[in-house]
């Protein structure tokens, strides 16, 4: 699995330091300044996660993380200098899997993507697509870390994916937020409970974009989210 990281940030002395701390941690840092830039250097691929600014000189981070959404699902950690709750909830809706608020702790911030890096990187080689069960629309493919819907398969953050193949080992249980969060993080939670809201309200979208008229997840209020079993 490659050690490259995309380090998208247009402060040079932030940018130094993430790419130092990257580089005591084994990774290979690649650091750009614009949204540009980024959209260039990406297309060479290869890189197993991106470091990405919100407050870029030319673009908004959010639009980038869109764009590159369209085509991977490379782990996304967002970096801001605003608190605001919406900002991390947008981010986490738009496919991005965690967020650091400048100032930060670059040794936290290789922690942090250390655990989704265990998370999303295949560790058995690769099998053919589990069937769910026979009248499920689901398929998945744990070694890959693919989920398809109705045949389509489905471009998921790691968060999502996991989410998402926890609730289809177990349809119609409803899980709390803070057991879909340890499924997530395995004990090493370090994102808000609320979250979850935002990676489900994600999943739908992606889900009805491929069956509009369906909503295959349960919500039970005050309780948790799960998947309802097929007919």
């Amino acid at each position: 699995m490659s050690n490259r990281v995309l380090v998208i940030e247009d402060e040079p002395a932030i940018a130094d330091t993430i790419t130092y701390a990257l580089t005591t941690e084994n990774f290979e840092p690649e650091w750009v300044s614009t949204g540009k830039q980024a959209r260039s250097i990406f297309r060479s691929g290869g890189y197993c996660a991106v470091i990405l600014d919100i407050g870029l000189p030319d673009m908004n981070g959010f639009e980038l993380c869109k764009e590159i959404r369209k085509k991977s699902r490379v782990p996304i950690v967002f970096l801001t200098a605003r608190k605001e709750e919406v900002d991390r909830v947008v981010g986490l809706e738009i496919g991005g899997d965690d967020y650091m608020v400048k100032p930060f702790s670059p040794r936290e911030l290789t922690a942090r993507l250390r655990a989704i890096l265990r998370r999303t990187q295949p560790d058995v080689p690769a099998v053919s697509a589990e069937q769910i069960d026979e009248s499920s629309p689901f398929s998945l493919n744990h070694a890959t870390k693919c989920i398809s819907y109705f045949g389509s398969e489905l471009t998921l953050s790691f968060a999502e994916f996991s989410i998402l193949s926890r609730m289809l080992k177990h349809p119609e249980r409803i899980f709390s937020r803070e057991e879909l969060l340890d499924g997530i993080w395995g004990g090493e939670s370090i994102a808000m409970d609320r979250s979850i809201d935002s990676h489900i309200k994600s999943l739908r979208r992606i889900l009805k974009g491929v069956n509009p008229a369906l909503d295959p997840i349960i919500t039970r209020r005050g309780m948790g989210y799960g998947l309802k079993k097929p007919a």
